[in-house]
């Protein structure tokens, strides 16, 4: 049985301590700084809690010795603590950050680090990348790869047609972020919210607009073999022009914080999600034109007698399933690793990334 240390125990935390201590492969030592989060824990005895502020540095590199991995479920702008306490500590590195410059400090830190440090590990970058890099593969040459991710709620019930399901800072912050891209066979930068597209998917229609962070490490990965690469976020109609009221009409993009708290007093909870990966990749195979697209819904769910949510089971999916992975010596076990460097059929045939199996009678419309 091997040890890890489970840094944050609130939403997505709080599902991944299920999944890891309940498959009988590790003791997971799980720690927060808010004690009620850490006494709604499903008790366990592969479960320790410990009572830790992530910016205390000698209590975080104290909670790292003898531990197989690092696991951050941290806010992405707390998380840098962690990945520079792990690599100095030698302890494998997960994170589910979708913040570009936490990633790079990430990068920086693997360069001499005995040890893993793979972050991104979550959705979107995460499964997202893994599975639009294996269709990558499929071609000759690659013209244009799409790549679409919304996290929903299945009844929409506000004008902004829109629920909390995960990070309110990590929302906000791709909300605002600038955005990379390949553009005509050109790495740059697009600017967040706009872009604006519509499509259907089962009868449903979306729009799906460009936000920060979800390409991952996919754009350097991809660079100079490809025509036009691009991350979209998708909500239901009508969302992104709100957004973008209250972020420019209204300024909240220069006051974040009371954006958030005006999100988390307005904006309930929900565990009745759907979460939608749409991907569509063109290029050339065999001297012809082909395109080919993967579309996956995935939905709430019982998990041990607990219903979970859409995005918190398939964000936990993706970091359980990269740990389990770099136990099975499946992943580079030192330096920096990219979601890329995942096997689609190795994550998928999982015992947590079955999570994403879904059924093959979707239909898209443009």
């Amino acid at each position: 049985m091997k040890n890890v240390l489970l840094l944050g125990s609130g939403k997505i935390g709080a599902i991944i301590t299920e999944l890891l201590t309940s498959c009988g492969d590790y003791h997971v030592t799980v720690a927060d700084m808010d004690k009620d989060n850490l006494a709604r824990l499903t008790p366990h005895k592969n479960l320790s809690t410990l009572v830790l502020d992530v910016t205390d540095e000698t209590a975080l590199y104290a909670a790292m010795q003898d531990k197989y991995a690092a696991l951050s479920a941290c806010p992405f702008h707390i998380t840098k603590f962690v990945a520079q306490a792990a690599a100095s500590s030698g302890v494998h590195y997960f994170d589910l950050t979708e913040d570009v410059a936490c990633t790079n400090l990430v990068k920086s830190l693997a360069s001499d680090a005995t040890a893993a440090l793979m972050p991104q590990c979550g959705l979107a970058p995460g499964f997202i990348t893994i599975a639009a890099y294996d269709l990558c593969k499929h071609f000759d040459t690659l013209h244009n790869v799409h790549m679409r991710v919304g996290a929903l709620p299945k009844y929409p019930s506000n004008g902004l047609k829109y629920n909390l399901t995960w990070s309110t800072d990590g929302l906000i912050n791709e909300y605002c972020n600038p955005c990379e891209a390949i553009v005509e066979g050109e790495l740059t930068q697009v600017p967040p919210l706009e872009e604006l597209e519509t499509f259907s998917l089962d009868g449903v229609a979306y729009e799906a607009f460009n936000t920060s962070g979800g390409l991952g490490t996919l754009c350097e990965t991809l660079k100079g073999k490809v025509k036009n690469l691009n991350y979209r976020t998708v909500r239901y109609p009508g969302h992104r022009d709100i957004m973008k009221m209250l972020l420019d009409d209204l300024r909240l993009r220069d006051n974040r914080q009371l954006l958030k708290e005006i999100f988390e007093s307005a904006l309930p909870l929900t565990y009745q999600d759907v979460v939608l990966v749409f991907i569509n990749v063109s290029g050339m195979k065999n001297g012809q034109l082909v395109q080919e697209s993967y579309a996956s819904k995935n939905y709430s769910q019982m998990i041990n007698g607990k219903l979970w949510s859409a995005i918190q089971i398939t964000t936990a999916a993706g970091i359980c399933a990269a740990l389990d992975l770099m136990a099975e010596g499946k992943l580079p076990q030192k330096g920096f690793v990219k979601q890329e460097d995942v096997l689609f059929d190795d994550f998928i045939n999982n015992r947590f990334g079955q999570y994403y199996k879904r059924p093959e009678t979707m239909q898209v419309a443009a």
